[in-house]
Order: C-alpha cells, then structure tokens, then sequence
C-alpha cells in the first residue's frame, strides 16, 4: 500500500466528522507508541513550552545518571541513545527556541561527564555536532534570546 501526500490527507480528513476525528487519531495512538507521545505532546505539553523543557531536561538528568562507564563503547552507545530521543522530543516542539535550550543542556551534561568525554573521539564529535546545531537553531530566534544562549555556548566551548 502507497501514502498518500499531506494535502490529500488534510482534504479527506476535511470530509470527516469530530467524532470520526477522534476516533482516527485513538487509533493512530494504538498503532505506535510515537503517535502517542506526539499526541500527548500536542493535547498536554505544547501549552507550557518551559514545563516540557524541564520534563526533558529530568529525562537527561536520569539517563546521564544511569551510564554505563565500563567501557568508553557503553558510554558512547548510551549518549547516542540520550541523543536519539531528545531529536525525537525537539522534533514533537518543532521550535527553535526548544531545541536550543535542549541541546545547551545536553552539552552541559556531555561537559560535566565523569570520567571526562575528551580521550574518545566520537563523543568529542557528537558534542561539536550538537553545539553546531545549538547555533544553528539559535541563530533563527530573536536578538535578545541569541544574546542569552550566546553567552551560553562560549561557556560550553571554553573546554
């Protein structure tokens, strides 16, 4: 079976009832369990952007918490697995504002490890790459905020 386009999609979700609305987005969330948290995302958390932020930022703590520091591979699979769920949580905000801050924190967290992230060169990488996309983000916000978030990233790149 083929998807269809978005514009196809909006038209015949047009043609439907409220009802059969709710019933098509309950079965989207029994299908998969992003289509859940998307859904919990945009019903719940997308009021209170700073409440989801330091949802997100109690999710890094713990996971940061509970590496694995017996080998450099277990700490390097773990923070690409922190990382690979944070795209997911910044790809449900969809704002640049979030993603920045989530980001900054995260390279905070990836600085502050405990044996220090220096001596492998992947992890070294990994925080270059999301202290680029921090930038990247920051750079499509407003003045005032750049400055904030600025004045962030220069303490994380002083190493």
């Amino acid at each position: 079976m083929k998807a269809v386009n978005v514009s196809v999609l909006k038209k015949e979700l047009n043609e439907h009832s409220h009802q059969e609305l709710v019933d098509i987005c309950l079965k989207l969330a029994k299908f998969k369990k992003e289509n859940k948290e998307l859904l919990t995302y945009i019903l719940f958390d997308s009021s209170d952007e700073d409440a989801y932020i330091r949802e997100i930022k109690e999710e890094i703590d713990e996971a940061f918490s509970r590496l694995n520091h017996d080998s450099l591979y277990y700490v390097k699979k773990s923070v690409r697995k922190i990382l690979r769920i944070l795209k997911k949580y910044i790809r449900y905000s969809k704002k640049k504002e979030t993603e920045a801050e989530i980001l900054l924190y995260f390279c905070l967290k990836l600085k502050e490890l405990k044996p220090s992230h220096k001596r492998s060169l992947q992890i070294v990488n990994i925080y270059e790459q999301q202290l680029r996309m921090a930038k990247k983000a920051i750079e499509k916000l407003h003045e005032d905020l750049q400055y904030d978030f600025y004045l962030e990233i220069e303490d994380l790149q002083s190493l």
